[in-house]
């Protein structure tokens, strides 16, 4: 499973690598857009209504990888403890998630898929039932929580606010904002780009998180075939040293019936 995982591994991290450009850059002028204050009048710009909010959760379809799904779900449990994720909505990408809180929180749940593999076609229908419902102002905001590949032997998992998109920071100016002049307006490049963008992220979640659960695969299998070596060495030792005990008991008693026969 280690090889397995190493091989697809490879794959895996350059299709996040190369999405995660792209998908950063995307944010970064769509917060640069909210500056335009007939932008900011976009559904996708301003705050959800006083509604629970909805995360979006991205975890694996298999285990034997170590702590990465245990991490995904105590953050989503951690998140729902909070006075933003009180009451919250979840729609589960992957087995592992849709397991786990279908049988403690299944009104939680309203929608789950399999994750297996990453593709855009099924990031375009999650994004698309995550955005009607908080156009429809069933969701006061949207959260996706996935795990971020940093290297083979590093995942971090994490939660991002998907909607709105529009964020202020201490001194009231937007996140990532850059003087550009737009063709052709604002708005329109808005009522383009903002379906895009939230397709572009959970596309991009999911392939980081594919990457992040191989490597997590491939470091676990390597942790337990070096523990299964160290396992049967010691067993092997412990065996060994009983077996001598064993012959040298026999020879004690051999000896001694010896020489009970010449006294």
């Amino acid at each position: 499973m280690k090889m397995v995982s190493a091989a697809k591994l490879r794959r895996a991290q350059a299709a996040a690598e190369a999405a995660r450009d792209y998908a950063e850059k995307l944010t970064e002028l769509l917060r640069g857009l909210s500056t335009n204050e007939a932008a900011r009048m976009h559904p996708f710009m301003r705050a959800g209504a006083d509604a629970p909010a909805h995360v979006v959760l991205v975890t694996g379809d298999k285990g034997l990888c170590g702590a990465y799904n245990a991490n995904l779900i105590r953050l989503v449990v951690n998140f729902l403890t909070t006075s933003e994720g009180a009451d919250a909505r979840l729609t589960t990408v992957g087995r592992r998630g849709r397991d786990y809180f279908g049988k403690r929180a299944p009104a939680a749940v309203v929608a789950e898929y399999v994750q297996t593999p990453p593709s855009i076609g099924l990031a375009r229908e999650v994004g698309r039932t995550v955005a009607s419902r908080f156009l429809a102002r069933e969701a006061g905001a949207i959260y996706i929580v996935y795990t971020r590949f940093r290297s083979a032997i590093s995942q971090v998992a994490t939660l991002d606010r998907l909607l709105p998109v529009y964020e202020e920071d201490s001194e009231s100016q937007p996140v990532g904002s850059r003087d550009y002049v737009y063709e052709p307006d604002p708005q329109t490049i808005l009522a383009t780009l903002l379906p895009r963008y939230i397709e572009t992220r959970v596309y991009h979640a999911m392939l980081e998180a594919a990457a992040s659960e191989h490597g997590a695969r491939m470091t676990a299998m390597d942790n337990a075939t070096r523990n299964a070596s160290e396992m049967i060495d010691r067993l092997t030792l412990d065996m060994n040293r009983a077996r001598q005990a064993g012959i040298t008991t026999e020879l004690m008693e051999i000896v001694g019936g010896a020489e009970a026969l010449k006294g």
